[in-house]
């Protein structure tokens, strides 16, 4: 079915992201990421630690460094085995298109404990010129340009934090004369990482309407009573989608019990009476969750999910794909798969393909770079099945070395179906 587009906002938009020493992911680099991303690859490629970047990130910004690292088990779990030197992490994102692209450095150490060693911003004000850091701090100490348009010229203010194992960026972004660290601030607190799961919607929490979808989608329910209360028509046009998905769907309500808890009720025709969410099926209340997520009024600048084939009919999954890139004019959106339906509804430069090379590290590729993808696509080819025939270079499980793959004979019958 058409799906109609909500008003477009403008979003910052990761378009690198390099990492090294964090587990698998001795030194990664991804370039020109696209507004929609989904990584691809065996078990155990590191597909989940490049997820866990974006939450280790996000949780060193919300609940601080400390908690974040001893949650991973420190240095011991974190850094990659046989290596020395700091984890770094290092993005490069636009806040609005057009506008210039912003480079954050964040390196971390351990002594008696994890800290900041190094952490940096950098910019190139206009088309000429060589980019300058405009925030530049070292083990607790640095500098700081104030202002809307730092400028190379400006006057670097001396600050030091209470403490090294405090962010710069967390810390100083909290402040009004650095706007353009406070906009990477709200940018990381605001990233929303799903860990959905069918029986967490299934409870019965206390009412109150919820804006925001929970991690794990335990507040489902609440989140349909807002939106049944303050944004009817959008809950409509979710429900209509749904029920497009979903055979024989009506109604699904969030009904107010005596003990002032909420309990979601699904109506199927031609029944009169709904089910509870609990007898509803895996599928239906991921479906419903994803939606409420992906058409959030106010949605996250920047959404990870794993694994959304999970519990969800083969057939639903190149139109989930394509809802997924609809929305990105209001969102990024990070996503790891195994699924050859998902991936058949996406563009080759979407895909990156991970895998370990002959030393045991991750390395990535993307999909439009390996040879002849874009030919077969051309001539009708979808990825999922390029993929699953093994036509994309590296990462195949069933072969064991870690170089590039022997693509295979080139032959007609992956185009006959390409409609399955």
């Amino acid at each position: 079915m058409m799906i109609q587009k909500l008003p477009r906002q403008s979003v910052p938009r990761i378009e690198y992201l390099r990492v090294k020493n964090y587990r698998a992911l001795r030194d990664l680099e991804l370039r020109k990421i696209t507004p929609l991303t989904v990584f691809l690859g065996p078990n155990g490629s590191g597909k989940s630690t490049i997820f866990d970047v974006f939450a280790f990130l996000s949780e060193c910004f919300t609940v601080g460094l400390r908690k974040a690292w001893d949650k991973r088990g420190r240095f011991k779990e974190l850094r990659t085995r046989d290596s020395e030197g700091p984890i770094v992490f290092e993005l490069k994102y636009r806040e609005e298109p057009r506008t210039p692209l912003i480079t954050y450095h964040l390196a971390i150490q351990e002594k008696k404990g994890p800290y900041v060693a190094e952490e940096w911003l950098k910019w190139r004000r206009g088309q000429k010129g060589r980019p300058f850091k405009f925030l530049d701090f070292r083990d607790g100490a640095g500098q700081v340009i104030t202002g809307e348009m730092p400028d190379e010229k400006d006057v670097r203010g001396e600050e030091r934090l209470d403490s090294p194992e405090m962010l710069a960026v967390n810390t100083l972004g909290q402040f009004a004369k650095h706007p353009r660290v406070s906009a990477l601030r709200r940018f990381i607190t605001g990233w929303y990482l799903s860990y959905l799961s069918a029986d967490s919607t299934r409870g019965t929490p206390e009412a109150g309407p919820q804006e925001r979808l929970s991690a794990t989608g335990d507040n489902l329910p609440n989140v349909i009573q807002y939106l049944k209360e303050q944004h009817p028509d959008l809950l409509e046009r979710i429900l209509n989608i749904l029920s497009s998905r979903v055979p024989r769907l009506e109604k699904v309500e969030a009904e107010l019990m005596a003990d002032g808890r909420l309990l979601l009720q699904i109506k199927d025709a031609p029944f009169e009476r709904p089910i509870l969410a609990k007898f509803a099926s895996d599928g239906t209340l991921k479906m419903l969750a994803y939606l409420t997520l992906l058409h959030d009024p106010e949605p996250p600048q920047l959404i990870g999910i794993e694994e959304p084939e999970n519990y969800l009919h083969p057939r639903l999954l190149s139109e989930l794909a394509e809802e997924c890139r609809n929305v990105t004019d209001r969102t990024q959106l990070m996503v790891t798969t195994h699924s050859p339906f998902f991936v058949n509804g996406l563009r080759a430069d979407e895909i990156w393909v991970l895998y370990r090379d002959d030393k045991g590290y991750a390395q990535a590729r993307r999909a439009a770079d390996m040879h002849n993808i874009s030919q077969f696509m051309e001539s009708g080819a979808k990825l999922g099945h390029l993929w699953m025939e093994g036509y994309f270079e590296v990462g195949d499980p069933l072969i064991s070395s870690g170089g590039p793959q022997q693509p295979p004979i080139i032959r007609k019958p992956i185009l006959l179906r390409r409609n399955i």
